[in-house]
């Protein structure tokens, strides 16, 4: 059993502190006392853990310690259960004995509440700076406002940063014990994997003007051509590649169906038994067909919590 109660990166411990971000005095004094996490927007967002530590520990620098000038650049992400406020800066990693680089897709599920808050947050932030140097409205180029939580134009046009709701669901077929069975699908973008085949929950993004539970409706519709029912929503959590919530939800289908994929969307997909997951989840070799065998979603996103959560009998999601 996985015995989380939340997704990978739906932990925080930290005060995101809003009400400071317009206060330059404070933020001034705080920069002086503050902890920093440096992370590198030209390298996937890494940032350094150290090696000797398990679980991991993110490296976090003193002001003193950080290149000179980061204060201009550097994000406010708010501050800890002992007051000490924590920034973010966006720059070239430095190389220090004892620690490596890592993403957080490699590292999110295996931190701590405290730490995963941190990195999650501050990837976010990072990766919406990187992507909004002009003004969509006007085409002028902005700048870092408010602590890293605005940009603004030249004319005072200010933009805030946004996240693009996406729905995923664990379609299965709502029978309890080893024989129940879920829908999982390959991702026709999804580059390949020598001997194996990488299977997931169904996704898509909120299209404007739809309700979450509409667009489960619609992209499972689209994608494997099969009605879901008992649509009931699980839990949340970001997803900073680049910038999406991922809105995780649990669904019904008939199994006798058939399964017709958009070849645009979906290259594979096809239902696995309990048997089947647990044995994949448990390092054995689960056969799917030429030659490949089963490779389920990395431990950092929501899609496997999910099918953890059916896995281990939660076939509905409010029970």
């Amino acid at each position: 059993m996985s015995g989380e109660t939340a997704p990978p990166l739906a932990r925080s411990t930290l005060d995101r502190a809003a009400h400071r971000r317009g206060d330059a005095q404070w933020l001034t004094e705080a920069w002086l006392r503050a902890r920093v996490l440096l992370l590198d927007s030209t390298d996937e967002g890494r940032t350094l853990v150290r090696t000797a530590a398990s679980p991991p520990a993110l490296v976090l620098f003193g002001a003193a310690d950080v290149p000179a000038g980061s204060e201009s650049i550097a994000m406010f992400l708010g501050v800890e259960p002992d007051g000490v406020p924590v920034f973010a800066v966006d720059t070239p990693l430095p190389v220090l004995p004892g620690t490596r680089a890592v993403s957080l897709r490699e590292v999110g599920h295996l931190l701590g509440d405290r730490e995963a808050g941190l990195f999650t947050t501050a990837l976010a932030l990072v990766n919406w700076h990187t992507r909004h140097g002009y003004s969509a409205a006007t085409g002028a180029p902005t700048e870092m406002d408010e602590a890293g939580w605005s940009r603004v134009d030249r004319n005072g046009g200010r933009i805030w940063p946004r996240t693009d709701p996406a729905m995923i669901v664990l379609v299965h077929d709502g029978v309890d014990g080893p024989d129940g069975r879920c829908l999982l699908g390959n991702n026709a973008g999804w580059p390949g994997t020598p001997g194996g085949r990488r299977y997931s929950c169904l996704a898509g993004y909120v299209e404007p003007g739809e309700s979450a539970e509409a667009a489960v409706l619609r992209e499972v519709r689209e994608e494997v051509g099969i009605g879901v029912e008992r649509i009931g929503y699980v839990g949340s959590q970001a997803w900073p590649f680049p910038g999406s919530l991922m809105l995780g939800f649990l669904a019904t289908a008939d199994p006798t169906d058939p399964v017709e994929v958009d070849p645009s969307e979906i290259a594979y997909a096809r239902w696995f038994t309990r048997r089947e997951i647990g044995a994949a989840l448990a390092g054995k070799t689960v056969d799917v067909g030429d030659g490949a065998q089963l490779i389920l979603p990395p431990p950092s996103s929501i899609a496997l919590f999910l099918i953890h959560r059916w896995l281990d009998g939660w076939v509905d999601a409010d029970r």
